[in-house]
């Protein structure tokens, strides 16, 4: 456990975090593989759980019948993948694939949860860390509907 602790340390989504909190969410934390072109997940699964990019990329999807996926963002290291383990029904509402080789943390959601409700100061500092990450996609989804829509 004590090597998932460092990792998540110097994971940027984690800087200042308290140590004991680390702790916490180290309980929930497992490392994961991804080969390119492997899904991290898909489009309507249980999202049980959220990823901390350490190396590689990862492309949102959003996949649209009979039409191939549009890429709505791709992310690198240091970036989050996933947010729909915070809200319920927690199901997946685009697809993530790998692009590339990649490295990631998967932090088990219904674990984390209940953390999170048990200490709501760890509640509280994931939420404060998720939320300018929803607003930060929002933005770039809304520029790309008005790359896309705009246009007269």
């Amino acid at each position: 456990m004590e090597g998932l602790e460092r990792i998540l340390k110097e994971h940027a989504f984690f800087a200042g975090f308290p140590e004991d909190q680390i702790a916490l969410v180290a309980g929930c934390a497992r490392n994961h593989r991804f080969d390119a072109g492997q899904y991290l997940f898909r489009e309507g699964e249980p999202a049980n759980e959220f990823f901390l990019i350490r190396h590689g990329k990862v492309a949102l999807d959003i996949a649209s019948p009979g039409q191939p996926p549009i890429v709505m963002s791709t992310l690198e290291p240091g970036e989050i993948v996933g947010a729909s383990w915070l809200v319920p029904p927690y199901r997946w509402t685009f697809d993530a694939r790998a692009v590339e080789l990649v490295r990631a943390i998967g932090i088990d959601a219904a674990c984390l949860r209940g953390k999170c409700e048990t200490d709501h100061h760890l509640g509280y500092e994931m939420m404060k860390r998720f939320a300018p990450i929803l607003v930060k996609r929002l933005h770039a989804t809304r520029l790309q509907v008005l790359n896309v829509y705009g246009k007269r």
